[in-house]
């Protein structure tokens, strides 16, 4: 049996740190916050050390909570934020172009003709969303010196001098062949990166090299991206079985197995994770906004913050008749129209505070309706369950409504954190081969299940009214 593990998530608006022992569950946690910089046109961008900051505080400080040494470390990273760094020091060239930035819209309406075969290759979709348009931006407009990588790579480097990516979150760039999972030599070239040094593509449980940022030395030995790692940590391993997470965007994944799933919905077909130098695959969807959103609304001052989206959307007992479409960072899978923007429908001078939570929390949980549809027709059959974790997990209000929605179970983790815990699995894995997968996972149980509560008839109707806000928004055309 391994010792504790320090896992760490850095994520889009702050770095959580777990320190995860086999016998007695989680026994130190730390967080640092992270301050992305919106800017007018879609722009979200990050001061690199910040990230690399972030990380070491969080962990830092869930070291000193557990007092207990570790004998590990995992990293959970971003995904699709990029930047470009010069790997003889380290030190950073742009700033890091977060995975919400939309700069590259235009270079990707350019390759548009490339298209078909972008995802044929790769699984993914030609958007703006994915690292490979940002990389190429970032070599258009800001500089052609050092390297260009996700961000995970550049904090690995920082971490431990290596210069490596794991190979699901190699999957998130749209340069991964995903059927041989190497960096694919078509992908560059179309986005004008053939000449790029690229990082060495690695399994999630592989022991990277030895960190002293933390105090004593000690071996990274996991890296996997976000999602994929929360996908993990919910025992979400069979095909058929499906998770979502809901952060700063919702994210629905469903596992396929040993083979990639190409589907026709518009979901993305991707690297889960690559253990023992064997490959899972999975089906991912996206909602942009999500935990944004309701910061949106904070920002408005229509409620103080989440905490308060179950006592103000929970007194009143529909929507009052609004349509809320929170595509205010456009629209991601199955429809691929960053470039549109939100709308709100069916205000009334009788409108209030509560219709405006209520129907936000019906939007979000519309648009994931919409990703399990899409990803139960791919696999060729219903979801039976939905698992679920991520912050807005604790509004009951979201929860029933997801559940009213799809019509089937939702079952909220018991386990908070489930990014950082599925770090801490693939460190332990890497930690010790001889451990199977299960063994390094947490028990998977729910906190709460919620079972819907209105008729498949009323689903549908709500359902319906929701298409036809984003009909009606995708007819619109282009946001200014």
């Amino acid at each position: 049996m391994t010792g504790p593990v320090l896992a760490v998530d850095q994520g889009t608006s702050g770095t959580k740190a777990l320190v995860v022992c086999p016998e007695r569950g989680v026994i130190g946690s730390g967080s640092a916050p992270v301050r992305p910089r919106y800017l007018p046109g879609g722009l979200v961008e990050v001061d690199p050390c910040e990230l690399l900051d972030s990380v070491i505080a969080a962990g830092r400080a869930a070291l000193a909570e557990a007092a207990t040494p570790v004998v590990a470390v995992g990293l959970a990273n971003q995904g699709e934020t990029v930047l470009a760094w010069d790997p003889a020091t380290g030190e950073p060239l742009t700033d890091a172009l977060v995975w919400q930035d939309r700069r590259a819209a235009e270079l990707c309406a350019e390759l548009a003709v490339h298209g078909d075969s972008l995802r044929q290759w790769t699984g993914l979709p030609l958007d703006p969303y994915f690292a490979a348009p940002k990389m190429a931006w970032i070599r258009r407009h800001r500089t052609g010196a050092g390297v260009v990588t996700t961000s995970d790579a550049w904090l690995v480097h920082r971490l431990t001098g290596c210069f490596v990516t794991d190979a699901a979150t190699a999957g998130r760039t749209g340069l991964l062949d995903l059927d041989t999972v190497s960096w694919s030599p078509d992908a560059l070239d179309v986005y004008g990166l053939g000449g790029e040094r690229l990082p060495g593509v690695v399994d999630a449980d592989t022991r990277v090299g030895t960190t002293t940022v933390f105090g004593p030395p000690l071996p990274l030995t996991g890296l996997l991206v976000d999602q994929q790692a929360a996908l993990l940590a919910q025992s979400v391993t069979e095909p058929g079985a499906a998770k979502c997470t809901y952060g700063t965007g919702a994210f629905l994944l469903a596992q396929t197995g040993p083979s990639p799933r190409r589907g026709d919905t518009g979901l993305v077909s991707c690297v889960a994770w690559r253990l023992a130098g064997r490959t899972s695959y999975c089906l991912d969807g996206q909602v942009y906004t999500a935990a944004s959103a309701v910061r949106w609304l904070t920002d408005l001052g229509v409620i103080s913050g989440a905490e308060e989206l179950d006592g103000v959307g929970g007194s009143v007992p529909d929507t009052g008749g609004v349509t809320f479409v929170p595509a205010l960072a456009g629209l991601a899978a199955p429809w691929w129209r960053g470039d549109v923007r939100g709308s709100l429908t069916g205000l009334g001078l009788d409108t209030t505070g509560a219709h405006l939570v209520r129907a936000l929390c019906e939007g979000i949980a519309a648009q994931v309706a919409e990703l399990a549809d899409a990803a139960a027709s791919d696999l060729g059959g219903p979801l039976t369950a939905l698992r679920v974790d991520g912050g807005l997990t604790r509004s009951a209000l979201l929860m029933q409504t997801q559940a009213d929605l799809l019509q089937l179970p939702v079952e909220v983790s018991a386990l908070p954190d489930a990014t950082a815990l599925g770090a801490a699995a693939v460190a332990r894995l890497g930690l010790d081969p001889g451990l199977a997968v299960h063994e390094a996972v947490p028990d998977w149980k729910p906190s709460a299940v919620y079972e819907p509560r209105v008729t498949a008839a009323e689903a549908g109707e709500r359902r319906a009214r929701f298409r036809d806000s984003v009909t009606a928004l995708l007819d619109t055309g282009p946001a200014e």
